[in-house]
């Protein structure tokens, strides 16, 4: 099989971006946390180091849940029925993205506490 063009590659690649936000709701709440985390490094002083941790979690969260999202499609066609097991492998890959959220809300706090207290002084 013939690899496709480049861009062709990004477009497929964004096309699977637009479908999560299109089609899954937890995505689309984490999007939605991704745009107010972009308002507040623009609206807050952050540093350059804080600004990339932000960046870095928050992003790390839609990934996971991109790839949540593709083994659960994937355990669905090779088990549309009910089982146990692809149950558990779904329950694991759900671990992932929320194991990814809790350390971005510990990482938002430490980063953000010190702007938010400044902006109350």
């Amino acid at each position: 099989m013939r690899k496709p063009p480049i861009h062709r590659s990004f477009i497929n690649a964004l096309r699977g971006v637009f479908y999560m936000l299109q089609s899954e709701r937890n995505f689309q709440i984490e999007f939605l946390a991704l745009l107010i985390n972009l308002f507040f490094i623009f609206y807050l002083p952050l540093s350059g180091l804080d600004t990339i941790l932000i960046l870095v979690v928050s992003f790390g969260v839609l990934s996971a849940e991109i790839f949540n999202t593709a083994i659960e499609k994937i355990c669905d066609i090779v088990q549309p029925e009910f089982d146990k097991r692809i149950g558990f492998i779904k329950d694991i890959s759900a671990g992932a993205v929320i194991l990814m959220t809790i350390v971005s809300v510990i990482v938002g706090i430490i980063v953000y506490w010190k702007y938010i207290v400044d902006l109350l002084n």
